[in-house]
C-alpha cells in the first residue's frame, strides 16, 4: 500500500531537516572561533563556557621535557575518566594556541597521540571535557629549534 505525501508533510520534513543541518554549522562556527583566537582565556570561554576547569591527576599528558625540533613535538593524552566528550590541546605561547580538539562518542576510548608545532618553549595543556566538568593536565616543554616560523 502506497501512502501519498502531502504538501504539509513535505514542508514539516524539510523544516526538520534544515534544523538538524544547522546544529553542526553552529558547532563548526564555535570551533572556528576557538581555533582563530590568540588568547587562551577566550579559547576556554568559547569551548567550555562557564564550566569549571580542574587540574587532575586522572589525565595523563606525555610530552618531552626538551623538544629538539619545535616543528614536530610528539604528545599523547589519555584518561580513565568516564563520559569524555572531547579532548582539546592548547599550546600557550603559539600564535594560535588551540592545536586540536577531538570529539568522542560514548564508547570511544579517550586516548590520543599526535604531534604539535611549537614556536617557542611553552606550557602544553590537555583539556578533557565531560558533561559537567573540564579536567586539565599541563606540562612545560622547552624548544631548542623553533617550529612556528622559527
Amino acid at each position: 500500500m502506497r501512502k501519498n505525501l502531502s504538501r504539509r508533510g513535505l514542508l514539516k520534513g524539510l523544516t526538520a531537516l534544515t534544523l538538524l543541518l544547522t546544529i553542526p554549522l553552529k558547532l563548526m562556527a564555535r570551533a572556528t572561533e576557538a581555533f582563530e583566537s590568540t588568547r587562551v582565556d577566550k579559547i576556554y570561554a568559547t569551548l567550555f563556557g562557564n564550566m569549571e576547569i580542574e587540574p587532575s591527576k586522572d589525565v595523563t599528558l606525555k610530552a618531552p621535557e626538551i623538544a629538539e625540533n619545535g616543528a614536530v613535538v610528539p604528545i599523547s593524552i589519555s584518561t580513565r575518566i568516564t563520559g569524555v566528550e572531547s579532548i582539546s590541546v592548547v599550546v600557550d605561547k603559539n600564535p594560535t594556541p588551540l592545536s586540536a580538539t577531538f570529539q568522542f562518542g560514548p564508547t570511544s576510548p579517550a586516548d590520543i597521540s599526535m604531534r604539535v608545532k611549537m614556536g617557542e618553549s611553552s606550557i602544553i595543556r590537555a583539556l578533557v571535557k565531560t558533561k559537567d566538568k573540564v579536567y586539565m593536565a599541563s606540562r612545560e616543554v622547552k624548544v631548542t629549534i623553533g617550529g612556528c616560523g622559527g
